[in-house]
């Protein structure tokens, strides 16, 4: 095998749609408002007290220029166009065509959690009322992880590496860590790196309900009239997390691939950090955890004390935030108390597989604006005092390093440090 050419990597654009909006611009806007995207669920009927989530607004494939009514017909895994959506815009707002020159240079990696569950539904539904020839002959492509990217390939031309990274809820800084490793190595110049899930489905609700897992708003809750409030990371009355859906890509580049295309380099990768829990499928594992962290900063070659910001995965579960709460005094020390944490699942809830992507590009936005995003809905949690988690309001500061936290069931942690430009 040929040596690494150790090349630099940076981000040129991203795109999003989540509980928010259904592009980026909207989601960055509500978000620096502190507003949450969250309702009763519409998209399926439930009989738990689970029933509010994050919906994108608005989505509507065929209102999209390439989707045909054929298309969403065939397609019926949600999570296909949404993906050919959203890889559209990030390469829109990159400033890259397909070219017969980028296009076999262009990987697409886009993870997820629970790939086509909507279709297979769809499936056994026709197959118990209308009998076996009503099963779609799409059944199959639209279960495959890989569909997704290789779908939006077809339309949009990128010819490179393409599959789906399936880290459960990690996969969006699993894929960026993949991408940024085969530019890194001179495998490819430009990688569309995200992920995406659209788990609204009764059987995922009841699922993640029956779990304990997401919060069940109850009788004199502060959600209960207000169901903005449902999420609330590092809150003293955490209860467990919003389900919701949503899409992230952002769009990596080679340094020599910036400099030759004129591209405009949002942030560079600096370090990634992955590592498995080897412990159980849900509860989280403090060792590996810091070490996916310390990795990460390793690998950037900076120390905790370089770091400006930290992006939590902090989905408002009461075990989940005191243990990444526990495992950032860990890595961080002291230090902690001056490094600003701050959860954007408390204005999104959690999009799974999308999360980590999402986050990312609201991490970099931020970085270049000069404004670190809020956690909303905070009430002081007296075991979490010491953390200063950008309490409601958005604030303005200088990041120049920021560290994103993403964690998944099963155990896996990836972590990525990213540079401003």
């Amino acid at each position: 095998m040929r040596a690494p050419l150790n090349r630099r990597v940076f981000v040129v654009g991203y795109a999003a749609a989540t509980p928010l909006g259904r592009h980026f611009d909207t989601t960055w806007q509500k978000a620096m408002r502190g507003e949450a995207g969250f309702r009763k669920v519409t998209r399926c009927k439930v009989d738990c007290q689970c029933d509010v989530v994050g919906e994108i607004p608005d989505w509507n494939p065929l209102a999209e220029e390439f989707a045909s009514e054929k298309d969403v017909y065939n397609w019926n895994a949600s999570f296909v166009l949404l993906t050919v959506a959203v890889c559209k815009d990030a390469l829109e707002d990159a400033g890259i065509e397909m070219t017969p020159e980028i296009a076999p240079r262009t990987a697409s990696l886009i993870g997820s959690a629970l790939n086509g569950h909507d279709a297979y539904r769809a499936a056994v539904e026709a197959l118990d009322t209308l009998g076996p020839n009503r099963v779609s002959p799409y059944l199959l492509p639209n279960l495959c992880g890989n569909l997704p990217a290789g779908k939006a390939g077809m339309l949009l031309g990128f010819q490179g590496l393409n599959f789906s990274p399936q880290g459960a809820c990690a996969s969006g800084n699993h894929a960026i860590g993949v991408g940024a490793r085969l530019i890194r190595d001179g495998d490819q110049d430009f990688v569309l790196a995200g992920g995406v899930d659209t788990p609204i489905l009764p059987e995922i609700i009841h699922g993640f309900a029956n779990m304990g897992a997401t919060i069940k708003i109850k009788e004199g809750d502060r959600a209960q009239g207000d169901l903005s409030r449902a999420s609330r990371p590092f809150s003293a009355d955490r209860k467990g997390f919003v389900l919701s859906e949503g899409a992230g890509v952002v769009v990596l580049a080679s340094e020599d691939a910036v400099k030759t295309h004129g591209l405009v380099p949002r942030a560079e990768v600096l370090g990634i950090g992955w590592t498995s829990d080897a412990y159980h499928f849900t509860k989280p594992n403090p060792p590996t955890i810091i070490k996916a962290m310390r990795d990460a900063l390793a690998d950037a070659d900076i120390s905790a004390t370089d770091v400006d910001y930290v992006n939590a995965h902090g989905t408002s579960t009461p075990r989940g935030d005191s243990t990444e709460a526990n495992c950032l005094r860990e890595v961080f020390g002291p230090n902690l108390e001056n490094t600003p944490v701050s959860s954007n699942k408390s204005m999104l809830g959690h999009t799974l597989g999308a999360s980590a992507a999402i986050e990312a590009a609201l991490t970099i936005e931020g970085m270049q604006r000069g404004v670190i995003l809020p956690t909303v809905n905070h009430l002081q949690d007296p075991a979490l005092s010491d953390i200063d988690v950008v309490p409601n309001e958005a604030r303005k500061a200088n990041v120049e390093i920021s560290l994103s936290n993403s964690f998944g069931f099963g155990g896996t942690n990836c972590c990525v440090v990213f540079r401003g430009t």
